[in-house]
């Protein structure tokens, strides 16, 4: 299995449990995350189906790693999305004093972001 592949399909798990935690565990995630659940559920809710959406997407790169729309999925995804993920929870934790707990989503964003990153900068170029 390819590079590319191999963090399609890890990332899109990834993504699908995340969803379906925000959409069926809401109660067990703010728990294990020491967070109140939100004031308006509506807002976890359409993170879950936010997630479930990205989730289905990483099929493309998992069927079509090499293609163009595979290569840019994985890259808006990984580094893009992900990256910047990370980003936000840690800069959320200095300045706000989020739980701690949210420092753990940021390492697995984290960690998919630049394995992505690997994955893409790594592999040897196919043409399309």
């Amino acid at each position: 299995m390819s590079r590319r592949r191999t963090v399609a399909a890890v990332s899109g798990i990834y993504d699908a449990l995340a969803g379906v935690a925000m959409l069926a565990g809401r109660p067990l995630i703010a728990q294990l995350l020491a967070d109140p659940s939100p004031t308006q559920a509506i807002y976890a809710d359409l993170n879950g189906v936010f997630l479930l959406a990205v989730a289905a997407g990483y099929l493309i790169p998992y069927r079509e790693p090499d293609s163009r729309g595979g290569r840019a999925y994985l890259w808006a995804m990984g580094p893009l999305l992900k990256g910047g993920g990370a980003l936000v929870f840690v800069l959320d934790y200095w300045t706000r004093h989020s739980p701690p707990a949210f420092l753990l989503v940021a390492a697995g964003d984290g960690v998919l972001a630049l394995a992505t990153l690997w994955a893409l900068a790594t592999a040897v170029p196919v043409k399309a």
